[in-house]
């Protein structure tokens, strides 16, 4: 396994992973509307904003298949996704040291808005609450996270 900064030539494997996570866990958790917006959140234009920002990091397996991605913009966690079929086997985990390691260097906390089917995992790493979000999308749904924050020193 590993992981590294990508580039353009790597931006259909973040589209990749991040839609087909999107579409297929979000909605146990969240309505249409909601799994809707996080798509288009996700769009061409916002990941090869960050692509190009230098903020994208790929993480691959041991047969160098595309299996996560992490984007980290200053001292957030974004865009933190393992595609279904290699969750379980601790990429995720991974992804979270490695963005943390990175933040590390230059900020004493971490903050990252956290998904229904992600809060727990976040609690677990020693995240902590701090506020609740609504955002209302289409079809009368509602967008609901959590705000989590992690002290580094």
């Amino acid at each position: 396994m590993k992981i590294c900064k990508i580039g353009a030539d790597e931006f259909e494997a973040v589209k990749s992973i991040t839609h087909c996570t999107i579409k297929e866990i979000y909605p146990h958790y969240y309505p249409k509307g909601a799994v809707d917006f996080f798509l288009k959140h996700h769009s061409d234009e916002n990941i090869l904003r960050d692509i190009n920002g230098g903020s994208v990091y790929l993480l691959k397996d041991e047969n160098d298949a595309a299996c996560g991605t992490v984007t980290v913009d200053k001292n957030h966690i974004t865009r933190l996704f393992v595609l279904p079929e290699c969750q379980g086997r601790g990429y995720g985990g991974e992804l979270i040291r490695f963005a943390e390691e990175l933040i590390a260097n230059n900020y004493d906390h971490i903050e990252i808005d956290a998904s229904f089917s992600a809060k727990s995992i976040y609690l677990g790493k020693g995240y902590s609450f701090v506020e609740y979000n609504s955002i209302a999308t289409d079809n009368g749904d509602f967008l609901c996270y959590d705000v989590m924050k992690k002290e580094l020193r």
